[in-house]
């Protein structure tokens, strides 16, 4: 079981205040959390495959690629107000 001096270093290096409530509470309940990773650190993983995803998916996003319009009324027909070419928005100061 952790001791309070270690949970009180842990807040003092997270930066948290603790009542001594509080550090009671946690020092059971890190400590729990403690000895459940070392059941864990048991587990023989030996010859298992680390895996970082299960989907198989390399790369879901597209190329980066810059487009060039030919015809840019296309595009700024749909503007709701242009001037000298360019869209029109209202100031957002």
């Amino acid at each position: 079981m952790l001791t309070k001096e270690e949970v009180v270093k842990v807040a003092t290096l997270a930066r948290i205040s603790l009542t001594e409530a509080e550090v009671e509470k946690f020092q059971h309940d890190l400590s729990m959390v403690l000895d459940y990773v070392a059941e864990l650190n048991q587990v023989a993983v030996d010859g298992v495959e680390e895996v970082s995803q299960v989907t198989g998916l390399v790369n879901v996003q597209r190329d980066d690629v810059p487009v060039v319009f030919e015809d840019l009324t296309v595009i700024t027909s749909q503007a709701p107000e242009l001037k000298d070419g360019y869209y029109k928005v209202k100031a957002i100061l």
